[in-house]
């Protein structure tokens, strides 16, 4: 029998794929802000959900373990679709709400569009986010066009510090498989402590109050609507300067959740 809690193989986690794979399974994975629930299907939906005590209306985001998945799923421009390269380039987390195309709605599993969008048929798409997700999400896009959707591993509202002991016994109760790699995510704040390490990653929202996406910009000033940090994080300093540099109107406006 394979045991519950495994530690991170520095690779693509073989557990992980085989749960993720059969269907249906719920897996808690350390990324570079702290601990994740990742699922791939509505079964693993509900299960997370129900799991994390977690509002229907607070869904999932979407982990992009290539820029190639990230293209495929989501509506961009040329300025947005620079902005994310940047990240990726600089391997700098970084989840910005978007609409998805029309070709990415189809890799969305049955019945779970109200899990994994808004009211507006918007969501979050996330890069860089750390090794071990990122292998696990890179695999099941490339191997089986499978998406993986996550929420932080923790009781809905808490943090978990980055630390496996702080997911909760209920999640760590559900989940199938918890891979720990709490060293992983301390080095990526080295300096700061458990108290003061980021515990989520920067939220761009790349949409309008409708949720269509924020027009080209094209080097012209006072263009509206624009881009809005709607929550700061990890790599706060390093994205605003890329905002600046991508965009010549953005706003900030901590906690205007979507």
């Amino acid at each position: 029998m394979v045991a519950k809690h495994v530690r991170w193989n520095g690779e693509v986690q073989p557990e992980a794929v085989e749960i993720l794979e059969a269907g249906g399974g719920m897996v808690v994975s350390p990324t570079k802000v702290g601990y994740i629930v990742a699922t791939t299907d509505l079964a693993g939906l509900e299960r997370k959900f129900a799991a994390k005590n977690r509002k229907r209306n607070k869904p999932a985001v979407v982990l992009c373990g290539s820029l190639d998945e990230l293209r495929t799923l989501a509506q961009l421009n040329p300025e947005i679709d620079a902005f994310y390269e940047a990240h990726w380039n600089g391997d700098i987390l970084l989840g910005c709400i978007l609409p998805w195309s029309e070709e990415g709605k189809k890799y969305i599993p049955e019945g779970a569009e109200e899990l994994v969008m808004d009211a507006r048929g918007t969501s979050c798409f996330v890069v860089k986010f750390g090794v071990p997700g990122e292998n696990l999400a890179r695999y099941m896009w490339e191997t089986h066009k499978q998406l993986i959707f996550a929420s932080s591993a923790n009781p809905s509202g808490k943090g978990n510090r980055g630390l496996v002991e702080g997911i909760g016994e209920q999640i760590d109760g559900e989940a199938d498989l918890v891979i720990e790699a709490d060293d992983y995510v301390a080095s990526i704040q080295p300096n700061e402590t458990v108290e003061t390490r980021y515990e989520q990653g920067v939220m761009v929202s790349m949409v309008d109050a409708d949720g269509t996406l924020v027009p080209e910009q094209k080097g012209e000033r006072l263009v509206s609507p624009a881009p809005v940090l709607i929550r700061r994080g990890l790599y706060n300093t390093e994205i605003m300067e890329l905002l600046a540099e991508h965009f010549l109107s953005w706003d900030y406006r901590q906690g205007m959740y979507y």
